[in-house]
């Protein structure tokens, strides 16, 4: 099938097939901003109407290979025609692989179908394997929709509203978002004080740190606004939690399998955390996920053979050949180089818009993670979701799909195309966003 070509606008948005589509399931059609996906291909997605979308946000950080890559097509479809329910020997050497990705020793693998429900079971793994009933999470973190996984975030009160009481034993301590720092500091005058914060405010005052099982962290804050910890903070989490005999958990969901131009975003790092949580991207669309700990993380400290869980569509076939495929792409196709090459053009590019651009307050990010702050006043740091909903649909009308999410009250439009994209394509997205953050702005 031949490859689609874009952006391009032919009819709305909305067209009519979406208009229609739209009204008779009792929506309004004015509300449409995500593509109701008719084909997608490389880092396009065509609507029902034929309208084609350079897609910036990567069907939220799953499409790193691009939509519907050839190998990993091929891949599901081979295994279509042998099995497509129940364990196959590609789980067992998929193990072996993500073994090696991680670089820290023999693992056990726990599997699901996505990040929620992957974090809901590392909740489980790290109880049972110290004995302990607390973990710590961070303020602006986003985990999932699950219960345990909403639990966890700390992203924003919608989040949990009206679905209380939460899962308990879990307590939030400041992470390091300095563009909005929640104890209102600033790096590096700050000496890292959130990271401080936990063992000299809260083991002093409110949490026993021999309670603690785990702390559970995204190497990059995605949903809060792509906030990037500064030098030594990843490393000194690390160190606190091996001086006090807690698990440290690192949340890849949205940061692996190349997104921020390594394999896993601690390797910026070099952090090895105790458990590490896969998904998104790991099937390239085909639902897939994963809890990584080392082999003898529960053998040493539960003889039991219970499984700490198991599902009927644990490590599907499909699931794992895609992964397969997914890792072959990304190593073949030298992505993890692309997406640090690319990303590193795209931030430039971006930074030179805030000359122009008044409502630009940041643009920070790592590999092709990146995230433009949009605010009132840039001195005064004051957010503005209703420019920032602006150019997003400015940008759906001429053909590009992003959205913006934040916490702490900000809001920043989400840049994180798929990895397979090149220098052209991205000086398309960034010539069309800034048309319309200039409309946004006048308008």
């Amino acid at each position: 099938m031949p490859s689609l070509q874009g952006p391009k606008i032919v009819a709305g948005p909305p067209g009519p097939r979406v208009t229609k589509l739209l009204t008779d399931s009792g929506l309004d059609p004015s509300s449409y901003s995500s593509p109701i996906v008719d084909e997608a291909r490389g880092i396009y997605v065509k609507d029902l109407d034929g309208n084609i979308f350079l897609d910036l946000i990567s069907g939220r950080c799953v499409a790193n290979t691009g939509y519907n890559h050839p190998r990993v097509v091929e891949a599901v479809k081979a295994q279509v025609e042998r099995s497509i329910h129940w364990q196959t020997e590609q789980s067992y050497t998929l193990i072996s692989r993500l073994e090696a990705m991680l670089a820290s020793g023999p693992k056990q693998v726990y599997w699901s179908q996505s990040g929620s429900l992957a974090n809901d079971h590392a909740i489980k793994a790290v109880r049972r394997a110290t004995g302990r009933p607390l973990i710590l999470s961070f303020t602006g973190s986003y985990h999932g929709s699950s219960m345990g996984a909403i639990s966890l975030s700390g992203y924003d009160p919608s989040m949990k509203r009206h679905y209380g009481p939460l899962l308990p034993g879990i307590i939030h301590v400041p992470y390091a978002s300095c563009y909005r720092c929640p104890l209102k500091m600033k790096h590096p005058d700050c000496s890292l004080a959130c990271l401080s914060y936990i063992e000299d405010v809260a083991f002093k005052s409110y949490i026993p740190s021999d309670e603690v099982a785990a702390i559970f962290v995204e190497p990059v804050q995605g949903d809060a606004g792509w906030h990037v910890p500064p030098p030594g903070w990843h490393d000194g989490l690390k160190r606190l939690c091996e001086r006090h005999g807690i698990l440290h958990v690192a949340d890849e969901v949205q940061t692996g399998f190349g997104r921020t131009g390594t394999w896993l975003g601690m390797d910026h790092w070099g952090v090895k955390p105790d458990v590490v949580i896969l998904g998104k991207a790991m099937g390239s669309g085909v639902p897939i996920s994963a809890v990584v700990l080392g082999r003898d993380l529960l053998e040493s400290t539960d003889p039991e053979p219970i499984p700490i869980h198991a599902q009927s569509f644990s490590a599907t076939p499909l699931g794992t050949a895609a992964a397969h495929a997914t890792m072959d792409v990304i190593r073949d196709e030298k992505l993890c180089e692309n997406s640090e090459k690319i990303g590193v053009y795209m931030r430039k590019r971006l930074i030179e818009l805030m000359d122009e651009h008044p409502s630009i307050g940041d643009v920070r990010g790592i590999g092709l993670l990146i995230g433009i702050e949009i605010v009132k006043d840039r001195e005064k740091k004051i957010p503005d979701p209703g420019t920032a909903n602006a150019i997003c649909s400015e940008a759906f009308k001429r053909g590009v799909y992003t959205l913006n999410m934040g916490s702490y009250g900000g809001r920043a439009i989400r840049v994180a195309p798929p990895l397979i994209i090149d220098e052209a394509q991205a000086d398309t997205a960034i010539d069309l966003l800034e048309e319309s953050i200039g409309k946004a702005e006048t308008g």
